[in-house]
């Protein structure tokens, strides 16, 4: 070998060794450990790790959530109407965590149990002696076909997405006639109101434009057999759509939007089997399928069948097998309607079981499945729809909860909206129980 070869060789070699030895290690993130993880910085696990500093100062709490904004998504529904503008229900994320909790800027992708282990996206293992979860709903555009590719234009909407409400109200505002269609899936679905609120207010808009309201049909297409599933609730919705006009096409599930014709393609049950048909719209808003998280339907968490939801106690909010776990809010096998109103109800069950069992106390707290929906009917009324698990109505006020009141139109709008933000993310408590003693004398 030439000497000129040896030089260009011992260069190569040298430079090989220094980008080797300069060249950063593969190292996984550093294992992380808390007493208490939540999983979920939405409204459940901000609202629980709020009450929990409040009881005990001392406790080691991390919220894993990923994004940088939180949103009071109850205010979709008030996006999509026109009654205010996206912002006002966009909070930074920073912002609502409780003092004293560790933030955890990360999307958790899977669950271990077993070991007590939570694994985010980047790798990294979090260790937790407790595990609270609670990230909420996915959503899954993908199961009706063709939808995604046409949300957003074309008279196609949802405020199930804080990036498709706007566009609810630009498609209402834009209307001029036809059918306007309004859907509901076959799964679980968080605030099971929502498909309706927005139908009545577009109603409303529709009405009063010359020309529009006498040349439209509104239609609630829903795969349920009835407009709500509290009898007493659907029967005053009942009297709604009636009064309204509203076509009802009950046993409908909606599977696939032909953008291109203006197509709505459903199954529809039928005493003789699920047939096929097809209806033309000229706007339609849909609720699509949701399922708990990815993460959660692949983990031993999960109950077992459709849904993959946390399978937990139905009372005490405990994991079925895995005694450290509670589960609440959206993602939770718990068998209510879905709702922020739930979720604060829930939350102070958690703490108290939690904090039960940190200390070997016996669980006492209970949830009795109380939920509510506030149900928009109009621009100036709402049935406050209050229940517990069976259907058993549970009004916070001295009032018939069935029917539809201005009063609670406002409380919708304005009241709740500030409730959440200065109270329920704050850990305070539940403003309705203080009506609950005076409920019950009035009913002796």
């Amino acid at each position: 070998m030439s000497l000129t070869a040896q030089q260009t060789q011992s260069t190569q070699l040298a430079e090989q060794i220094n980008q080797n030895l300069s060249a950063p290690e593969a190292i996984a993130p550093p294992v992380k450990h808390h007493q208490i993880v939540i999983v979920g910085g939405g409204a459940a696990g901000i609202t629980v790790a709020a009450q929990l500093l409040k009881r005990n100062r001392s406790l080691d709490i991390a919220i894993m959530e990923p994004s940088d904004k939180h949103y009071y998504q109850p205010g979709w529904t008030l996006v999509g109407g026109g009654v205010a503008p996206i912002d006002k229900f966009i909070r930074d994320e920073k912002d609502v965590i409780p003092k004293g909790a560790t933030w955890i800027q990360a999307r958790v992708v899977k669950l271990d149990p077993d070991r007590d282990t939570v694994i985010t996206e980047a790798g990294q293992t979090i260790e937790y002696d407790y595990l609270v979860l609670c990230p909420g709903i996915q959503i899954d555009w993908h199961l009706i076909k063709g939808l995604k590719e046409a949300l957003g234009q074309g008279g196609v909407t949802s405020n199930y997405s804080k990036d498709y409400a706007p566009y609810t109200w630009e498609t209402i505002q834009a209307f001029k006639g036809g059918n306007a269609l309004f859907t509901y899936p076959a799964t679980p679905i968080k605030c099971g109101g929502a498909p309706q609120k927005v139908m009545y207010m577009a109603d409303d808009i529709f009405k009063r434009k010359s020309g529009v309201g006498v040349s439209t049909t509104v239609m609630f297409c829903t795969v349920g057999a009835s407009m709500f599933a509290v009898p007493e609730y659907s029967a005053s919705l009942d009297k709604v759509v009636a009064r309204r006009g509203i076509v009802t096409k009950f046993n409908h599930n909606l599977k696939e939007i032909k953008a291109d014709t203006q197509e709505a393609i459903f199954d529809v049950t039928t005493d003789d089997g699920v047939e096929e048909i097809s209806i033309h719209y000229d706007m339609i808003h849909v609720a699509p399928p949701m399922s708990a998280p990815d993460f959660i339907k692949h983990s031993p968490l999960a109950v077992s069948g459709t849904g993959g939801w946390v399978d937990v106690d139905k009372t005490t909010l405990q994991h079925t097998r895995y005694a450290n776990v509670f589960s609440l809010g959206d993602a939770s096998s718990l068998p209510t309607s879905k709702t922020a109103a739930a979720a604060r109800k829930q939350a102070p069950i958690v703490v108290q079981n939690l904090l039960s069992l940190m200390q070997a106390q016996p669980m006492a707290a209970e949830y009795d499945g109380y939920t509510c929906c506030p149900l928009i009917t109009g621009y100036n009324s709402t049935i406050m729809a209050e229940f517990a698990y069976g259907g058993k109505l549970a009004p916070s006020f001295p009032l018939d909860p069935t029917q539809e009141r201005y009063s609670m139109y406002l409380a919708k709008a304005h009241v709740l909206p500030w409730l959440y933000w200065n109270r329920m993310l704050k850990g305070e408590g539940f403003e309705a129980d203080i009506f609950k003693p005076i409920n019950k004398l009035l009913r002796r």
